[in-house]
Parts: structure tokens; C-alpha cells; sequence
């Protein structure tokens, strides 16, 4: 065989060889397509009945962040229950209870993590810091997220207080 004829065969071979892959790809990617609408019109219809989760689920759907990522971010303790922490009992007038010293340390963390990941200044300016904007948003976020679970913490504590209140109001003799 000649060598113009076996480079003219495979040039052919590898064109159609590449020519069916793309055609793969193209009924692959319709058919990708094709299933993207129908999990889009399925989550359509959860979009109703996902209103229905716990609150603690509701804020992690709004916030797109749950609770451990948000305390491991901060670097919080992940053991402690912040929903557990607002239901105990108050500490005494002047002492501090689990929840503000939870807050507390949250808050000292985010203080330094926002201040560490602050972008760079713009040139010729001064400050900033040598960090990202996408990182100091995660603090940002993560801080959020602990926030919106202490107050539906707090919420419940309040709950559960007003539900004890009548209870004791009519368990006494009336005279």
C-alpha cells in the first residue's frame, strides 16, 4: 500500500470516529436537558410541601447553609445544641448562661475571621487584608445562619414559658 492511501484512511476513520462521539454527545446532552425539566417541574411540586420541614430545615433551605457547616466556619463548639441551650433554664441575675457565652465566642471568632479575610484595598489605597471576598461572604453567612438559629431558639424557650403560664394560673383554687 501506498503511504498517500493509508493517511487518507485513517484520517477517514478518525473523522468518522470522532463524528459519532459528537453525535453521542448531542442525544446525551438532549437527553440531560430532557431530565433537568422534569426534575425542575418535580421540585415545582415539593417547592409547596418543602414549606412544611422544621424550622431549623426551613433555615437551612433559606440560608443554604446548615448548622454544623455554619459552627464549623466559626469555629463553634459542634457538640453544643443551640436550640437545647436556649431552652434551659436562666442562670442567676449577673452570671453568664451557655447561650452568651456560645454568642460570645461567635462573635469573637467572626470579628477576626471577617477582619482576616477582608479583600486587598484597590490600588493606591490603603488597608484591606490579604483575604477574599468569597471567604469573608462564608463568615458572613455562616455568623447569619447561627444568628437565625438562636432566635428560633429563644422563640421556643418564649413558647414554652407562655404554655407553662396558664398552666400554673389555673391550678390554683379559685376562692
Amino acid at each position: 500500500m501506498s503511504l498517500p492511501k493509508i493517511l487518507a484512511q485513517v484520517l477517514f476513520e478518525g473523522t468518522r470516529i470522532v463524528g459519532r462521539a459528537l453525535v453521542e454527545a448531542g442525544r446525551q446532552a438532549g437527553r440531560n436537558a430532557r431530565a433537568g425539566r422534569v426534575e425542575a417541574s418535580a421540585g415545582a411540586g415539593e417547592a409547596s410541601s418543602s414549606r412544611a420541614g422544621t424550622p431549623s430545615q426551613q433555615l437551612t433551605r433559606s440560608h443554604r447553609m446548615t448548622l454544623d457547616e455554619a459552627k464549623l466556619i466559626l469555629n463553634v463548639k459542634a457538640d453544643f445544641n443551640i436550640a437545647e441551650m436556649a431552652t434551659r433554664a436562666a442562670a442567676k441575675e449577673g452570671e453568664k448562661t451557655a447561650l452568651d457565652e456560645f454568642r460570645e465566642n461567635m462573635i469573637k471568632n467572626y470579628d477576626h475571621l471577617f477582619a482576616i479575610n477582608a479583600p486587598p484595598a484597590p490600588k493606591g489605597q490603603t488597608g484591606g487584608g490579604s483575604g477574599s471576598f468569597f471567604l469573608q461572604s462564608k463568615v458572613v453567612r455562616a455568623r447569619e445562619r447561627l444568628e437565625a438559629e438562636m432566635e428560633i431558639g429563644k422563640a421556643k424557650e418564649e413558647a414554652a414559658t407562655a404554655a407553662e403560664a396558664p398552666k400554673d394560673s389555673g391550678s390554683q383554687p379559685s376562692a
